[in-house]
C-alpha cells in the first residue's frame, strides 16, 4: 500500500485567484452585513459546546447549528431574526467561473477564525445538492488546511492557504474530510482591526443547497 497521499479528484487550488482589491470588497461586505447579521458563536449539536469560530452568511440561505436543532440552513440570522444579505456580485462571477453547475449558489457561509481557532475534519453533507461544488475563498492571515478521503482517520496532505486563494471540492473531493489545523497570525493586513480586533482569517464557502433538477437531465 501507498504512503503517498493522491490528491482526490475534483480537488483544485487557485493560489492568488483573487486581487487585493477583490479581497478588500469582499471584507467590506462582510463588514456591511453586521448590523443586520452579525457574526455570533454557534454551538455543537447534542453536547452545546462553542464552535471556534464565529460565523454567519451570505444568501437565501445560511448554515447554522445549535444544540437543540443541530446542523441546518435557515433563511434568516438566528440571533437578529434578519434575512441574511444577498451573495456579493463577485462570489456569484465566482461560482458561474468554477463551480460547473447549472444554477446558482445558495448560501455561503462566513467564517471568521481567531488566531486561535481550529476546524476539525469534517465533510460539507448538509445540502441536497452533493452533486454541486464547494468553493472555499481564504481572506486574511494564511491558514494550514487539511485534505483527507472520504473515511475519517486516512492519510491526509496538507497544504499552506494565503489571503486570495481559491479552493474548489468538487467531483470526488466533496466526499472528502478537510479541516484547519492552525492560522499564522499577522501574516495578512487585509482586516482592519476596528473590525476585527485581533485579526485572523475569514473563510468565505459557498453551496447550492437544494438540488437543480438541470444537473439530473
Amino acid at each position: 500500500m501507498s504512503d503517498v497521499f493522491s490528491m482526490p479528484d475534483g480537488f483544485r487550488l487557485l493560489p492568488g485567484r483573487l486581487s487585493r482589491a477583490e479581497q478588500v470588497s469582499l471584507i467590506d461586505a462582510v463588514i456591511a452585513a453586521q448590523d443586520a447579521t452579525p457574526f455570533w458563536r454557534p454551538t455543537m449539536p447534542r453536547t452545546g459546546q462553542p464552535l471556534s469560530v464565529m460565523m454567519t452568511n451570505f444568501g437565501d440561505l445560511g448554515w447554522v447549528t445549535d444544540k437543540a436543532r443541530g446542523y441546518r440552513y435557515e433563511p434568516a440570522h438566528p440571533e437578529t431574526g434578519q434575512a441574511w444579505q444577498a451573495i456579493p456580485p463577485l462570489l456569484q462571477q465566482l461560482w458561474q467561473e468554477l463551480a460547473d453547475y447549472p444554477a446558482s449558489p445558495e448560501a455561503c457561509l462566513v467564517n471568521w477564525y481567531a488566531p486561535d481557532s481550529r476546524m476539525g475534519m469534517h465533510v460539507d453533507w448538509d445540502e441536497e445538492a452533493t452533486d454541486a461544488a464547494v468553493i472555499s475563498i481564504s481572506l486574511g492571515d494564511k491558514a494550514r488546511f487539511r485534505l483527507g478521503g472520504p473515511t475519517r482517520g486516512g492519510k491526509t496532505a496538507s497544504m499552506v492557504l494565503s489571503s486570495g486563494d481559491v479552493v474548489v471540492l468538487g467531483g470526488g473531493a466533496r466526499r472528502c474530510y478537510h479541516g484547519v489545523d492552525r492560522i499564522y497570525p499577522g501574516t495578512s493586513t487585509l482586516l482592519p482591526k476596528e473590525f476585527f480586533p485581533g485579526g485572523g482569517r475569514i473563510n468565505l464557502t459557498m453551496r447550492r443547497v437544494k438540488r437543480s433538477e438541470k444537473s439530473e437531465l
